[in-house]
């Protein structure tokens, strides 16, 4: 018999502390992929959806979406990383750190931070340092994630144990790479859709995004295989409805970019996410929830050294099947059933 030719991805002990892991496959974004993620998620930043907008204000042209990037550069990490993950748990540390365009060639390379084996010895959390980087070597994206994977041999002992100890949050002087600079006098707020720049907002500001999207399955194995993410537990629904849950569960990016897009109405002129401080899955989503979303602003910020942009710091909160009229988040210590998703990120806005 030949040698086996297939892979089955990792498992939690074949990871080791400080293993540096290059990615397949290197990727080209197109205008096609930009619309297909439009399509799929009806995002309407005017900064993403209009060349001319773009150039007016100082952009070379449209940039593709910051989450989109995100996503592709993620899709690579999965068959290494994630492809026997049980669940992704969180993120941290996200800085966008130069623009993507049409054409550019992306591809990631992560490194393992640390290891801890969870106390049944049948799972265990892996945490990554993520990079993406352009067709010039230029870093794109850098990223921190954790990752609750399975092991193959319960009896198998892990290749170390160390939690990293990660930033709560980007600082504001680290902000604004992949932003340049605008002409805000230039920047259309009718045709933005928004009058509201970052002026008109203040910490501890509370917005209801007002409407829901219900999520069907076709279209999030689609936008998962637009990032060429190959985790099974999203498509594979023979074995998962066997599973834990008895569905195939929605990648957890899937509701990051509904809310981003649902934000729209309230922050229509927050252009650009430069940074995601932390996130963190609550409870899964799937086909046939209905998601909405609410924001807080927990900061704003002007950023060393810019007069044409400052940042609001928002909690992001998304829920299934609850409208966000009554701003639901925690109940003590403990999350509203309804909360899906708790995003903590850094916004740029026009002043």
């Amino acid at each position: 018999m030949s040698a086996p030719k297939t892979s089955s991805g990792n498992f939690f002990e074949d990871f080791s502390l400080g293993q540096k892991i290059p990615h397949a496959t290197p990727r080209t974004v197109t205008a096609g992929d930009v619309a297909l993620y439009n399509g799929l998620f009806g995002s309407r930043f005017a900064v993403q959806s209009s060349d001319t907008f773009a150039q007016k204000i100082g952009y070379a042209r449209s940039p593709v979406d910051d989450l989109l990037v995100f996503h592709i550069v993620f899709g690579k990490t999965v068959p290494d990383v994630s492809l026997n993950a049980v669940a992704n748990l969180g993120y941290a540390d996200c800085r966008f750190l130069k623009a993507v365009y049409p054409g550019d060639t992306l591809n990631a390379e992560s490194e393992v931070i640390g290891l801890k084996e969870n106390s049944n010895r049948k799972t265990g959390i892996v945490y990554v340092r993520s990079r993406g980087f352009n067709q010039n070597g230029e870093t794109v994206l850098d990223y921190a994630r954790w990752v609750m994977v399975r092991k193959r041999d319960e009896k198998a002992a892990p290749q170390g144990d160390k939690v990293p100890t990660l930033p709560k949050s980007v600082d504001v002087a680290m902000l604004g790479a992949a932003c340049p600079p605008i002409n805000a006098a230039a920047y259309d707020d009718s045709l933005a859709g928004s009058p509201h720049r970052f002026g008109d907002y203040k910490a501890g500001e509370k917005i209801d995004h007002v409407v829901g999207i219900t999520v069907e399955d076709a279209e999030h194995m689609i936008a998962t295989r637009l990032y060429q993410n190959t985790a099974r537990i999203h498509f594979d629904h023979y074995t998962e409805s066997k599973g834990r849950f008895g569905h195939r569960l929605i990648y957890g990016g899937h509701p990051i970019s509904l809310a981003r897009a649902l934000s729209f109405n309230g922050l229509g002129n927050a252009f650009h996410v430069a940074a995601i401080n932390g996130g963190r899955h609550v409870a899964p989503l799937f086909a046939g929830l209905t998601v909405f979303a609410w924001s807080e602003v927990l900061a704003t910020s002007d950023i060393p050294g810019r007069s044409d942009v400052g940042a609001l710091r928002l909690r992001t909160v998304a829920t299934k099947d609850h409208p966000c009229a009554d701003f639901p988040h925690k109940v003590g210590d403990e999350y509203d059933p309804a909360v899906i998703l708790d995003l903590d990120y850094w916004v740029l806005m026009p002043k």
